[in-house]
């Protein structure tokens, strides 16, 4: 089977491409995997290591020729603001939530996600549902997102149930420890009443 080992970023190549591959967001994070175009070219894509491939990207084959990318339309979230410091504050709330997040002038967008949108809406944002390729902006937290990334997202917010839980946790040993400390206290004088009646029987 043909490889493809190269990847040649969005507007870096020229020429038809032989084949393209339409992938959604989960598809594009790849390293070996094997790929049919929607002409039917089959090739094994074969990479150094793990990359995330977006819209217009090129996939060289070991002979030369290219297979193109094209980011497959996927439900999205489209969130806007009254101005550009409401939607900064909105973007700040879904970084410091690990998410993938693509950037337009006018609007972020994020995958689907119930309990994020009631909490855009809460910073007073309008969600917006379309449907589009997911190219959100490069980096660590969208490598973390896929294709495990959406458990991360969620794995994101439980973390701060974490937290309300170890609090809970820690109250729970505090009472727990305080009634210990009464527990021994009565045990205490009833070990040394029992001591006493017994010394004094014998």
């Amino acid at each position: 089977m043909v490889r493809a080992d190269t990847i040649l970023p969005a507007g870096s190549w020229t020429g038809a491409p032989v084949d393209s591959v339409v992938l959604d967001f989960d598809e594009r994070y790849r390293r070996r995997f094997v790929m049919t175009g929607v002409g039917g070219l089959a090739f094994l894509l074969d990479l150094a290591e793990a990359a995330m491939l977006r819209g217009g990207d090129g996939l060289r084959l070991e002979d030369g020729r290219i297979v193109e990318v094209v980011a497959a339309p996927e439900p999205l979230a489209e969130i806007r603001a009254a101005d550009s410091h409401a939607l900064m504050r909105v973007a700040w709330h879904l970084g410091n939530r690990h998410l993938a997040v693509e950037m337009t002038p006018k609007a972020l967008r994020i995958r689907r996600d119930s309990v994020i949108e009631e909490m855009a809406k809460g910073l007073g944002a309008r969600v917006v549902p379309v449907e589009a390729p997911f190219n959100p902006e490069g980096g660590a937290y969208v490598q973390a997102e896929a294709p495990h990334g959406h458990g991360h997202d969620h794995h994101g917010h439980d973390h701060g149930r974490h937290d309300h839980d170890h609090d809970h946790d820690h109250d729970h040993d505090h009472d727990h420890d305080h009634d210990h400390g009464a527990c021994d206290h009565p045990d205490h004088h009833h070990d040394h009443d029992h001591d006493a009646e017994r010394g004094h029987g014998h």
